[in-house]
């Protein structure tokens, strides 16, 4: 049977219309329901981290661990709502394929292996000193033109990199994004980009 979208609407409706009629009355259930959820456990109200936006959540744990997330009726940006990744932001914490230790896998290689935090920052941090010692640019030459209109070339400064480039996420916020530009300027980084432009 095919049946359209206003066809499935219109059903849907006259469903939902007649349930009061045949006796069905949700009213007492859902009142038991908004009791239990929250009975002995601690609201705490706190930002969605996934985007730039802000949205306000209300996260419920009891015993360090979370129970359910909601959106903050009482928050100005997203008044209680909240899409589909706010809606699940608990797996940020609870999910079981969560990875809490960084894996490096070496070139070449066809498995991940366990690091610690103290050899993964240093390993970056090291190849970051090597690629841009290695490409640093301090000087440049470029073309001009005088006063006179005649074409001259003069070296500039520019204390740049071209070989590293940085990809912001939607999930910093602006104090966040703010220092991530500071450091890529002051390493001389100029390829500065973010995933909401890709």
């Amino acid at each position: 049977m095919k049946v359209t979208r206003r066809e499935f609407f219109k059903i849907s409706g006259a469903a939902v219309a007649t349930l009061p009629v045949l006796g069905f009355d949700l009213t007492p259930a859902m009142a038991q329901i908004g009791d239990y959820r929250i009975k002995n456990v601690q609201p705490v109200p706190t930002i969605c981290p996934y985007c730039g936006c802000g949205c306000g959540l209300v996260v419920y744990a009891a015993d360090g661990k979370v129970i359910s997330t909601e959106g903050d009726p009482d928050h100005p940006i997203n008044q209680g709502a909240t899409c589909a990744k706010g809606a699940s932001v608990f797996q940020l914490h609870d999910n079981p394929r969560r990875m809490t230790k960084p894996l490096y896998r070496a070139p070449y290689s066809d498995h991940w292996e366990e690091k610690d935090w103290d050899w993964v920052l240093n390993e970056i941090a090291q190849r970051i000193k090597k690629t841009r010692d290695e490409t640093f640019i301090t000087t440049e030459k470029v073309k001009t033109r005088d006063e006179t209109g005649a074409e001259r070339e003069i070296e500039i400064t520019v204390n740049r990199t071209d070989a590293i480039a940085t990809l912001g996420g939607a999930a910093l916020d602006n104090e966040e994004c703010y220092l991530y530009s500071k450091l890529a300027r002051i390493l001389g980084i100029v390829y500065v980009e973010h995933c909401a432009r890709l």
